[in-house]
């Protein structure tokens, strides 16, 4: 009798754990119907968000100007916009390895929210500046790229990461559009008001839409027994130890050095489209429409196609020796012209080195801390723009705009080589 209950039991379990495995799908988690749902939604929430960000962007120094505040005071605006952001970036991955993407992501939406109803209270320059403090925990694309981690196979990881590049030019293309014919038909607080209402909706799709569990069940369990659960949400502690991890540190100085001369050179665009090119400033939305295009094109459709039939490595050492040669392109262009025909290979270069560090160094580190991983990525680039204006300011009066390029051919030819002779360890963590 115990041994036909122990086969009844035996058996009842095998069967619940088959319905369990239908609902739940190979991941543990999400079924795969449902999986493509919820990466879905992580688009449309980074898409609004970008056009939001990218609507306030245009608005923002006519409102500072509005108020009184100079050319020195906005870079000081900016500075601290960027401090905000470089230092909320490890934070914000933490939180969301600790609490769940949903939670990070609804997190994000709220400190959105908040952000652009201070820009609607904004008649005065400490008001203005301090509208700026919520930006240290808006991170709607780490926040994305975290559901679409937690959700994907390591296989899957890049193309599904790469096709987040349509949601920024979606965001380039109406967000600069929308900035501009709101506040010059309607009145400069005006795109405040529509960047609020927009955050409130994305809140309210991040909370509705999004799992409150993401991560595969057996992931779940590593979380709550990982030491990078101790602690404070703000740990060096925690950074050198993700830092050891076999080829992340190598990867990593890769991602930062290899798009930092083009970083530079971005800062500085508004005044080189002015001065060098000669730009009005119509003209010169056009051709941030057009780099946005560009954008959308490379990353929804050459990106993922790549990453199937490439090594994450070889696809690497590609994107560096493009930068290259972009840097060599940069530093022989005279007119807006050749600067078009160099932004085809330098928006290839960067959408695929993005794409590609983000997916090495996710799949490197346990499923714990991807979240932390991620948020250390997303600082990069607000430490180009924190230290980018003055090294570029410099740069360019010293020496003028091909000083970018030649930095630019230099720093990734010498990464070239280095990925070339070094086998970096590209270690794929198990759950």
């Amino acid at each position: 009798v115990s041994t036909m209950n122990a086969k009844t039991s035996s058996r009842g379990e095998e069967e619940a754990s088959g319905t369990r495995n239908e609902t739940l799908g190979e991941n543990g988690c999400l079924g795969e119907a449902k999986s493509r749902q919820v990466i879905r939604v992580a688009y449309v929430i980074a898409a609004l968000d970008l056009t939001l960000l990218f609507m306030q962007m245009g608005v923002m120094p006519y409102l500072a100007k509005s108020l009184g505040l100079d050319s020195v005071g906005f870079g000081y605006l900016q500075t601290i916009f960027g401090v905000l952001q470089l230092v909320g970036g490890y934070i914000f991955g933490r939180f969301a390895d600790q609490f769940g993407a949903r939670a990070a992501l609804i997190l994000s939406c709220v400190s959105e929210s908040i952000f652009f109803l201070l820009m609607t209270l904004s008649t005065s320059i400490p008001i203005l500046f301090l509208s700026r403090l919520p930006g240290m925990l808006m991170h709607g694309i780490p926040g994305a790229q975290k559901v679409i981690t937690d959700v994907t196979s390591p296989s899957q990881r890049a193309g599904a990461l790469g096709k987040l590049g349509v949601c920024f030019g979606v965001g380039i293309i109406f967000g600069s559009f929308l900035g501009g014919v709101l506040s010059t038909k309607f009145g400069i607080y005006v795109p405040a008001y529509v960047g609020l209402v927009g955050s409130v909706i994305n809140t309210l799709i991040a909370m509705v839409c999004i799992p409150s569990q993401t991560k595969p069940q057996s992931d779940h369990h590593m979380t709550e027994h990982s030491t990078s659960q101790s602690g404070s949400l703000f740990s060096i502690r925690e950074i050198l130890r993700l830092m050891k991890f076999p080829g992340v540190m190598e990867v990593f100085i890769v991602k930062v050095f290899a798009g930092f001369p083009i970083g530079l050179f971005m800062i500085m665009f508004s005044i080189i489209s002015m001065d060098f090119f000669g730009l009005e400033a119509v003209e010169s939305g056009y051709l941030m429409s057009y780099i946005g295009v560009l954008q959308m094109v490379v990353q929804g459709l050459v990106v993922g196609k790549l990453s199937k039939h490439c090594t994450e490595m070889t696809l690497l050492r590609l994107s560096v020796f493009v930068f290259a040669g972009v840097g060599l392109g940069m530093a022989l262009m005279r007119t807006v012209w050749h600067y078009c025909i160099i932004a085809a290979p330098l928006v290839f270069a960067f959408s695929m080195l993005a794409t590609i560090t983000d997916s090495i160094l996710t799949k490197a580190v346990p499923s714990s801390d991807t979240g932390a991983m991620l948020g250390i990525c997303a600082s990069v680039q607000p430490l180009t723009r924190t230290v980018g204006p003055t090294i570029g300011g410099v740069l360019y009066k010293q020496f003028g705009v091909s000083s970018f390029g030649y930095l630019q051919l230099m720093v990734n030819l010498g990464l070239f080589v280095y990925l070339w002779k070094n086998k970096i360890p590209l270690g794929e963590m198990k759950s």
